[in-house]
């Protein structure tokens, strides 16, 4: 079955998110074969993904990445992701790859 999925990159310099990126692609396949993909096209893809506003708190400052891990352990870091989802019209609980890029370096894992 064919879905829209997503590689999403959290751009992280100094330790502070300053901004999401995303790419989106519709693909066929088992779930482990769509992973595969995302994983094999994100180096590739960071360079022509779109960009989009890191979150913010109510005082205008961007969110340390220790904040967004903290949201990761609780399995709440999706919800930074709501814009980006919508953009790109994905279902809920969409298949996502999300590669790190911290201080310009590419941290993904083929």
């Amino acid at each position: 079955m064919s879905e829209k999925i997503l590689n999403l990159y959290l751009v992280i310099d100094n330790g502070i998110i300053e901004e999401f990126r995303a790419c989106s692609y519709e693909v066929a396949g088992s779930d482990e074969e769509k992973i595969s993909f995302l994983k094999k096209n994100a180096a590739n893809d960071f360079l022509s993904s779109f960009k989009f506003d890191p979150p913010v708190s109510n005082s205008g400052k961007k969110m340390k990445y220790k904040q967004f891990s903290r949201l990761e352990k609780q399995g709440k870091q999706f919800l930074l992701f709501e814009e980006i989802f919508q953009k790109f019209q994905v279902p809920d609980s969409p298949l996502i790859c999300l590669t790190p890029v911290v201080d310009g370096e590419i941290l993904s894992s083929n």
